[in-house]
């Protein structure tokens, strides 16, 4: 399914659906060039889950953590950019972080990725002229509820 987003409003919407029909243990995989949109993507998944003020960027930390309440379900935003080795996941101790939390992935290829996760959904993101466009591939966990 392809999403056209020609502006951040456009991008705050597809965030707002797919964030009411996130679930604990699924995983939002954002895929894209830099600038692609990934982050942007991410803070509007978290806002519309409740998150209130800032979202930083885990390109540095790799993994911030979102509490419920304030939020919905709680999330882990991972940033897998630096990873060198998926074999890092494990000194993190990612596996840890997820339980009972939903993931959004940006750069998930650089650990293998999720798509073998029936809870992931895949979103690649694509710069079309001055906006945006999303592909989005669901897996089966995410049948009858795509945003």
């Amino acid at each position: 399914m392809r999403f056209e987003l020609p502006d951040l409003a456009a991008m705050e919407s597809l965030g707002a659906r797919i964030a009411a029909r996130l679930q604990a243990g699924d995983v939002v995989s954002l895929s894209g060039d830099l600038g692609a949109g990934k982050t942007t993507l991410a803070r509007a998944i978290l806002s519309a889950l409740g998150q209130q003020g800032e979202v930083p960027s885990p390109t540095f930390t790799i993994i911030e953590t979102y509490d419920a309440p304030p939020l919905r379900i709680p999330v882990v935003h991972a940033d897998f950019y630096r990873i060198e080795d998926p074999q890092e996941l494990l000194e993190i101790g990612l596996d840890d972080y997820r339980e009972g939390a939903a993931l959004i992935a940006e750069w998930p290829e650089k650990v293998g990725g999720f798509a073998s996760e029936p809870g992931c959904l895949q979103v690649t993101l694509e710069i079309v002229g001055q906006g945006r466009a999303a592909i989005v591939e669901p897996g089966g966990d995410w049948v009858g509820r795509m945003p």
